[in-house]
């Protein structure tokens, strides 16, 4: 089942559930992903996370019912998983500019996201430099932080929390010579939907490497996609936004478990480049 397949098929489980405390677990289970990687997979097409389009969606048919029904604005609350009146106003507000009440009035003007479908789409011709690699198997140490699947992460504000309380001079210190710092991330326990996103570098033999996580990462088969910038972490999220959105549907490969991988790379001018790599295997 190809990858457009399975996430309209999503989309349909979210409608025909949407009155329900919809969980990503629950989601994922119609597709071949884990909850990490469709939760991934979602953020990096769609452009938001998955919660944040669930959360559209239940308010813009709580407008809709407001608008054609009679329903009690604390019904609605319960229908649509709030847990009172309040919080679903507030939230009503911040997405259509109006309170549930004056949502009921004619002529006023609402906010309303229709059901993502997914398709192919035809952009203009934008190369993707981009290679398949085996690679052995090997071992990163580094500093480690988690995550929730789904949901908007701050990212980069743990490579400056990082910088900043130097755990990350640290770990640069004990890895001197090596290139680097580079990040992997990847699912880590799915009854909590956490993910963990370490700041890194590769083991070798002689290291010191007390006070860091140490994680193996087995032999398998990467797609690697490059691209040059001028200062690391431009390109990251396009990358992986491109992997998923254009890349998957028409590769022939398909996303295994696994870490993926960022990493940021010089060249023998010094002129930067950013990696990302993805485990993978033909469809």
């Amino acid at each position: 089942m190809d990858i457009l397949t399975q996430l309209n098929r999503a989309m349909a489980y979210i409608e025909t559930h949407i009155d329900d405390d919809l969980a990503l677990a629950d989601i994922s289970s119609v597709t071949a992903y884990s909850t990490y990687h469709f939760g991934r997979l979602f953020y990096y097409i769609a452009d938001m996370p998955l919660s944040e389009y669930i959360r559209k969606r239940k308010l813009s048919l709580a407008a809709m019912k407001l608008q054609n029904g009679s329903e009690k604005v604390i019904d609605l609350a319960v229908m649509f998983g709030y847990e009172n009146a309040d919080s679903f106003s507030r939230a009503f507000v911040k997405q259509h500019g109006v309170t549930p009440s004056a949502a009921r009035q004619p002529g006023v003007n609402l906010t309303i996201f229709p059901p993502l479908t997914f398709q192919i789409k035809i952009k203009g011709v934008q190369a993707m430099n981009w290679r398949i690699e085996e690679k052995e198997a090997f071992e990163v140490f580094g500093i480690e932080k988690m995550f929730t699947a789904g949901e908007s992460n701050d990212v980069p504000a743990f490579w400056d929390e990082s910088a900043n309380d130097g755990s990350r001079i640290k770990l640069a210190e004990r890895a001197a010579g090596l290139p680097g710092p580079n990040a992997i991330c990847g699912a880590t326990d799915s009854k909590t939907n956490k993910f963990s996103y370490m700041i890194c570098f590769e083991f070798k033999n002689g290291l010191n490497t007390d006070g860091f996580k140490i994680v193996p990462i087995p032999k398998q088969t990467w797609a690697v996609f490059r691209a040059d910038v001028n200062e690391y972490g431009d390109k990251i999220p396009e990358l992986f936004g491109r992997v998923y959105s254009e890349w998957f549907p028409s590769s022939g490969y398909e996303k295994v478990e696994g870490w993926d991988m960022e990493i940021y790379g010089a060249y023998p001018d010094n002129k930067k480049y950013e990696e990302v790599w993805v485990p993978v295997r033909k469809s």
